[in-house]
């Protein structure tokens, strides 16, 4: 076999992989991993090996397994939950004569895979040549339909090249395939050792369906195929159906230039509460539909669902084609994590891996949403609405915990608390307030008063009530949240967070401000004028601490006077939570990923100006990014204090995450939240989006590197489009005839037509104080000089 290096050239709409590089298969899995929010696929070869880590999910289909302690506690979560590798439908199977086709055998002329951001196809083509010298090319093109939620879809095309050859094409659905360790979690592992026990098989001439239950959590899942062939020479069909696996057998015999032509359908469904039989109709109603369609009809509703969310989405990046192409790469798979999830949750990694254990965090509500919300609205709501769906569960969870209200779970994927560390989980609880953010959020960007009176209003609501329980008010009339942890996840269970605090706070206003908006909804919540004076009475009253010595706003209180971390010290040692025992970075002045300058982007108004330059400089020295959540935020925050150059590395480093494998563990899925953070860091950072009092505002400034930005957002059913250049910036509306808007730039209000653009000069944006340093060995990749590509992993280790 001969093996050229894989690259990925730097390309406007596609990212492509030249070569093969199997050292560096999981990380490939992961980029080229197709979705629509319900299937995932990973990007496993067609023929099945070799593999990193073999991946087909569906979402929210999981398997249960025991959290035992060593120490029980009260309120501790009793199991956890795991996302399955469900059937793999993706096998084809090639045999050229008698030698199966495996990159790792015979000559490998070329192997190119690319994924069209476009499209939403990802096309492999390979020329091989067997050990005993038959020479074929394959062409294979794969999606996961954003239209038809239940279907994925292969086209295999395999050509005879310089000689007769026999082809043998086996297309397979395989259950309980066999599974590398993911975790050192012996009971991980044992949870997802054959998951799936079969229930029921049937296949005919026409399709194939195959039924699996989860042992333990008892979810029932279906999975078919349907295959169309077309060859211009004889061929034959065999199938075969087993319980766990099937296998549909194309044999033919081609001459030089003659192709065989497979198209594969297959379709999936799952349910806890509906029945085998009804399952197994949906999935063969779906291939019937898929069929009816065809490829090619797949192919172009693909294209023109892409085409309207492009049109609404997109960001141009004029100047620096890598950061063109990262923020392209991260849209679209944001865009396949939300599309399709409906009123189910959107994991952590997507569905691009099995990280995290497919679990969801706070990353969904802080991170994923506002991109849907401000380009794929509908997407949003359904994400919120799955919050709404798991209430009964959190305030089940609150009552546990001898709270009100509702206490959303730290780590899920059907709505129980699966995190068995509650200092960084249950002690956690800005995820409401989190929450609440992204349903006023919505509201606000589309005036969705049916989804407020279906689930807004009780969201906003519950998690009012959480923190009117978990607060008090002391002698002085302040209101102090004691004990929590915020976003730092390296400084736990401590007083007076100000993300925290701030958040809360807000929470607390639009619960008040939105049951006053639809009192009979409130009173069917029984939320009464004493309850909402409560909530405004403790929002007015919230302590934020401040440190007037050194002008600085604590993360919590006393933070400013805790002893400061070696930093010399660990330079070598990141990430710190691998090499320091949590006692000893809890206790000291050292912060994991962006925690205040969260709070200074989300709660704005909260900060003059200077407050924020003065914290930004007295974090900036701290934080050692190890989360991916960190650099987008920190772009954001330097933009608006005027280091605009920093807030260019960090945007770069937040869209590069995952394409140059920047935390060594994108083999186990993307980092949707960094991803979404690529957007944030352009649209908001660059862009200056904010949405302050009910209505949207922009105040852009560019970094030198940066010729021009133009990016796309939708406000209340119309698209407007903002293109930033170094001097002044014009919005314009790109709707049909009357669509209009108005919003703020710079604090002034601005209306747009369609008829109409308006151009505005910029200020100047000029930092108050010098660009500060970062802790040793932790400063960002340069967005201009780049790093040689060799060094960029010790670079962002801490080691260059």
């Amino acid at each position: 076999m001969t093996e050229r290096a894989a690259e990925h050239p730097v390309e406007p709409w596609a990212l492509r992989e030249t070569g093969l590089d199997l050292d560096r298969m999981a990380q490939a899995e992961s980029l080229f991993a197709l979705s629509n929010g319900h299937i995932g696929l990973r990007g496993n070869f067609d023929e099945g090996e070799p593999f990193a880590i073999p991946g087909t999910y569906l979402n929210s289909f999981y398997e249960r397994r025991p959290l035992p302690y060593a120490e029980a506690g009260y309120g501790y979560p009793e199991s956890g939950q795991t996302l399955v590798d469900v059937t793999n439908g993706k096998l084809i199977r090639l045999l050229v004569d008698d030698s199966p086709f495996d990159v790792r055998y015979g000559d490998l002329h070329s192997h190119e895979r690319v994924l069209d951001f476009r499209t939403g196809i990802l096309q492999r083509d390979v020329d091989w040549t067997s050990p005993a010298g038959k020479r074929v090319k394959v062409r294979s093109r794969r999606l996961v339909s954003l239209t038809q939620r239940a279907i994925a879809a292969i086209e295999y095309v395999v050509e005879a090249v310089d000689e007769p050859t026999r082809i043998v094409v086996q297309s397979e659905l395989v259950a309980n395939e066999s599974q590398p360790r993911l975790s050192a979690d012996p009971r991980v592992a044992a949870a997802l050792e054959n998951p799936l026990e079969p229930v029921s098989q049937h296949g005919d001439a026409e399709d194939v369906v195959l039924v699996h239950r989860t042992r333990q959590s008892e979810q029932l899942m279906a999975s078919g195929m349907a295959h169309e062939v077309d060859t211009p020479t004889r061929f034959k069909v065999d199938l075969d159906v087993r319980e766990d696996w099937a296998r549909n057998t194309v044999i033919c015999e081609l001459q030089p230039g003659e192709k065989l032509r497979v198209v594969k359908y297959v379709a999936y469904g799952w349910s806890s509460l509906r029945s085998e039989t009804a399952i197994a109709d949906q999935v063969a109603a779906a291939m019937a539909a898929a069929q009816f369609t065809g490829w090619d009809g797949l192919v172009q509703q693909q294209k023109e669902f892409l085409d309207d969310f492009w049109d609404a989405a997109d960001v141009e990046v004029h100047g620096h084609a890598e950061l063109q192409q990262a923020v392209r790469f991260a849209l679209f798979h944001v865009l396949q994590a939300g599309a399709r999830a409906e009123r189910r949750a959107i994991p952590s990694k997507g569905l691009t891996g099995a990280g995290y254990d497919g679990h969801t965090f706070w990353d969904t509500e802080g991170f994923v949403l506002p991109v849907l919300t401000y380009t794929m609205p509908d997407a949003a709501a359904d994400a919120l609405r799955w919050r709404h769906s798991i209430l009964d569960q959190a305030k089940e969870r609150a009552g546990v915990l001898g709270l009100k209200g509702a206490a959303f779970p730290w780590r899920t994927i059907r709505g129980q608390e699966c995190s068995g560390y509650w200092p960084a989980g249950t002690a956690a609880f800005h995820l409401n307030a989190d929450i609440a953010e992204a349903v006023t959020r919505y509201y606000c960007a589309t005036l969705d008063e049916q989804f407020m009176t279906d689930v807004g209003v009780e969201l906003l609501v519950e998690t009012a009530r959480l923190w009117i329980s978990l607060g008090h008010h002391d002698r002085d009339g302040r209101w102090h949240l004691p004990g929590v942890t915020g976003p730092d996840e390296y400084s736990a269970v401590a007083d007076d967070n100000v993300f925290t605090n701030l958040m809360a706070a807000r929470n607390l206003r639009s619960a008040a401000t939105f049951a006053a908006k639809y009192p009979a909804k409130a009173r069917a919540l029984k939320v009464d004028s004493e309850e909402e004076a409560a909530w405004r009475d403790a929002a007015n009253s919230v302590y934020v601490p401040y440190d007037e010595k050194l002008g600085v706003h604590p993360q919590s209180e006393g933070f400013t006077g805790y002893a400061e971390w070696d930093f010399e010290a660990y330079k070598d040692k990141y990430p710190l939570l691998l090499h320091a025992p949590y006692f000893e970075l809890y206790r000291k002045q050292v912060v994991k990923q962006a925690d205040l300058m969260l709070a200074t982007y989300w709660c704005g108004e909260s900060f003059t100006a200077e407050e924020k330059a003065r914290d930004f400089d007295y974090y900036e020295r701290l934080t050692v990014r190890d989360s991916s959540l960190s650099a987008c935020v920190q772009a954001v925050a330097a933009a608006e204090v005027g280091h605009l150059d920093l807030a260019y590395d960090y945007a770069y480093e937040a869209a590069l995450i995952d394409l140059l494998d920047l935390h060594h563990n994108t083999g186990d899925g993307l980092h949707m939240a960094s991803l979404a953070g690529a957007w944030m860091a352009l649209v908001a950072g660059f862009g200056g989006l904010r949405e302050r009092n009910g209505q949207v505002s922009f105040d852009p400034a560019l970094p030198d590197g940066l010729d021009g930005l133009v990016f796309r957002v939708r406000w209340r059913g119309v698209r407007l489009r903002v293109e930033v250049q170094h001097h002044q910036v014009t919005y314009a509306v790109h709707d049909g005839p009357g669509a209009q808007i108005t919003f703020l730039h710079a604090g002034e209000e601005v209306h747009v037509t369609d008829e109409q653009p308006v151009t505005k000069p910029l200020r100047k944006r000029k930092p108050l104080l010098p660009r500060p340093p970062q802790p040793v060995g932790r400063e960002p990749m340069s967005a201009v000089t780049k790093h040689p590509k060799e060094n960029r992993e010790k670079h962002i280790a801490g080691e260059a």
